[in-house]
């Protein structure tokens, strides 16, 4: 078993360690097809080559070339490392800074086992999001990191390490950038013979930014349900209210947690079993049943008794919906009030999201051998997922689109999912961000996170009473009756968390903050550090899917309507305020979310280490990340942004936003173009 201490002296090539290939009993990333040339995939070998000496190439070529033979990648197997990666504590972590030990920690558990989703592939979530390209960049990175001081950065391009450039001790210890590829030749195909060429990543959002903290990162998976329930059906008491959805691998594992904190039925369909089976184990998942007949049984039981109950479907989650609409033309029942979905449709070609017409296991051997096959039936079944969701959405269902492309892909398959008269970032059904969680950006809340080094959970503990301690005081000083209403949902979500048992890999808390909440509870937790209640330091970050992280379209942007949501400005404003405000380090993504070439998103690590210097940088970067989206929303004309950005520049003289001003007579804009 290789230590950490080994882990840190770089590439292991004398000797080499033994071959092993792909370990059986683990998930593994589906084969990729990225279709080069002779000529590209000589390329390929060169680069993949670079990492190592020549006296140890023609050894390597050989497995290297069988790899991208048999994968479509080159992740080199041999290099995995030997040892149980997790977050360790950071005391552990042989290096010369606590920054660096602190991204260490990071790196290792969006690799654990128990978090990643593939992760001999170095995948952590969504079928597809990298921490590194190839395993060569993991040793290196972390040789870098043990011998960083706090005068070097260490630059990243996507999963490469470049190196240590001389810096100073208040810039950033880290920059990342993945697929920051030309827009022209940002598409899908000429991605998959980027990465196969290993010259580009895709690292979703937390993944190649290192700050993934298992499913309980989307929070919003709660306060989704919990504002649906009050949008849609009018109630704050959701028992007895049926969601159905699919999706339980990555971040998608959420979905069940939240159905039975938002205290409703959750019916959950996935078709990998070994999905099912790591949430069901990890206590995220209820119930298993592949059985249809059990399912709706399983659900009217629930439902009449008004149980909170997660239930994962081991099967398509086609099949599932048109067994409610049978149900509903047999009987005239509808069994469903919400419905979403959750597969990785961002990327539907490649394994994200598998037709019903085949099983699991033939899907995955279609999409290595046909993969032109296998795109035409995806989109077939997209048809069918569509229009069984309209029969019950016709009866009163509310479904909503959870920002994973189903409704941009359907569309491109041809699924009756227009709306008429709209835009092209609407659809026939909302974004969750255009009709459920836009409003909440505009009032500056967003995903907020922390991570306690230690490893201890009493220091988690005493993080979620240091949160709880002040959102409740911010209630008692004021606030604003929507802004009350976030702070109690995420007092819950607190309060349920020890309850619901949400920690996965490292010790890590996530909630909905807006930007006075934010700065309030990282200043007490490093206050915390200093006091010695909390032992070692802590990292703050968030998703990048955030008030200000990320700009797409067809999701974080999609309530944007001045004609600016397919504007990019905002978030690499933000990567770059962030990296001078005092970010520990900064991430900017092609992708995440919605896929490559439709996002561009960023994200964040800040150190906090209990001196009067980490709190300094917490108020000034924490205020820039959450003020910068805000007043973006503002001057696209959302009321709520401009309130609360109003309310921030009272409470902070050195903010000055311009403010846009309202066209109060529409006739003035239909005379102008008439004549």
């Amino acid at each position: 078993m290789t230590s950490l201490k080994e882990i840190c002296r770089g590439l292991p090539l004398n000797p080499l360690p033994e071959n092993k290939g792909r370990r059986k009993g683990i998930p593994h990333a589906p084969v990729r097809t990225p279709n080069l040339t002779a000529q590209e995939k000589k390329l390929a070998l060169r680069n993949a080559l670079r990492y190592f000496p020549p006296e140890i190439q023609k050894k390597l070529a050989l497995e290297f070339a069988e790899e991208l033979r048999l994968y479509g990648h080159i992740y080199m197997y041999r290099f995995c490392p030997d040892i149980e990666m997790r977050a360790y504590p950071i005391g552990e972590y042989p290096c010369k800074t606590k920054s660096a030990a602190a991204i260490m920690l990071m790196i290792m558990n969006n690799l654990d086992p128990s978090v990643a989703q593939f992760p001999q592939e170095l995948v952590t979530y969504g079928g597809n999001g990298q921490v590194f390209s190839n395993w060569a960049q993991f040793w290196l990175v972390m040789h870098y990191l043990s011998e960083m001081t706090e005068e070097q950065t260490l630059v990243m391009y996507s999963g490469h390490p470049l190196g240590l450039f001389p810096s100073h001790q208040r810039a950033p210890r880290l920059i990342i950038t993945n697929g920051m590829v030309i827009p022209n030749y940002s598409s899908r195909d000429e991605y998959e013979k980027m990465f196969a060429l290993g010259v580009t990543m895709y690292g979703q959002m937390t993944a190649g930014s290192y700050c993934y903290i298992g499913p309980q990162g989307i929070v919003h998976g709660t306060l989704t349900v919990l504002n649906a329930g009050r949008r849609y059906l009018k109630a704050e008491d959701l028992s007895g209210k049926v969601f159905v959805t699919s999706g339980l691998g990555g971040m998608s594992g959420a979905q069940a947690k939240a159905a039975v904190i938002a205290g409703c039925v959750g019916v959950i369909a996935e078709v990998d079993e070994a999905a099912l089976l790591k949430r069901h184990k990890q206590g995220w998942l209820m119930e298993i049943s592949n059985n249809l007949d059990h399912c709706i049984a399983r659900l009217r039981e629930a439902r009449k008794n008004k149980i909170a109950l997660s239930l994962g479907y081991h099967g398509n989650v086609v099949d599932l919906w048109e067994r409610l609409v049978h149900e509903l033309d047999t009987t005239g029942e509808l069994l469903v009030d919400l419905g979403s979905d959750q597969t990785s449709c961002h990327n539907p070609f490649n394994g994200g999201y598998y037709p019903v017409q085949l099983s699991f296991e033939e899907g995955k051997q279609l999409l290595s051998s046909n993969p032109a096959k296998f795109r035409a039936l995806v989109q077939e079944s997209l048809k069918r997922h569509v229009a069984a969701i309209n029969k019950l959405a016709d009866k009163g269902m509310f479904f909503w689109d959870y920002g994973n492309a189903f409704l941009l892909e359907a569309q491109r398959a041809g699924a009756d999912v227009a709306k008429k008269g709209a835009d092209k970032t609407e659809f026939r059904y909302p974004s969750y961000v255009q009709h459920i969680m836009g409003d909440i950006f505009s009032l500056g809340f967003g995903p907020f996170r922390w991570v306690c080094t230690s490893g201890d959970p009493r220091d988690l503990a005493t993080t979620d009473s240091i949160a709880m301690a002040v959102l409740e005081d911010s209630i008692r000083q004021g606030v604003s009756t929507s802004v009350k209403q976030q702070y109690h949902d995420n007092i819950r979500w607190i309060r349920e968390a020890g309850r619901h048992s949400l920690v996965v890999g490292s010790q890590a808390r996530i909630l909905y903050s807006d930007q006075k909440g934010r700065v309030s509870i990282a200043v007490a937790i490093n206050r915390a550090i200093s006091e010695g209640k909390i032992k070692a330091p802590v990292v703050l970050s968030r998703d990048h899917h955030d008030v200000s992280g990320t700009d797409s379209p067809f999701r974080e942007t999609s309530n944007i309507y001045d004609g600016s949501a397919f504007c990019a400005d905002m978030a690499v404003q933000n990567f770059v305020g962030d990296a001078f405000r005092g970010a520990t380090w900064v991430a900017l993504h092609n992708g995440g979310g919605v896929g490559w070439g439709e996002v561009i998103n960023g994200g964040f690590g800040l150190v906090l280490d209990g001196s009067k210097e980490a709190e300094e940088r917490a108020k000034m970067m924490l205020s820039w990340d959450v003020s910068n989206g805000v007043a973006r929303r503002c001057w696209s004309g959302n009321a709520f942004a401009y309130e609360t950005i109003c309310q921030a520049m009272k409470e902070n003289g050195t903010l000055r936003v311009t403010l846009p001003h309202q066209v109060l007579d529409e006739n003035i804009l239909e005379q102008a173009v008439k004549d």
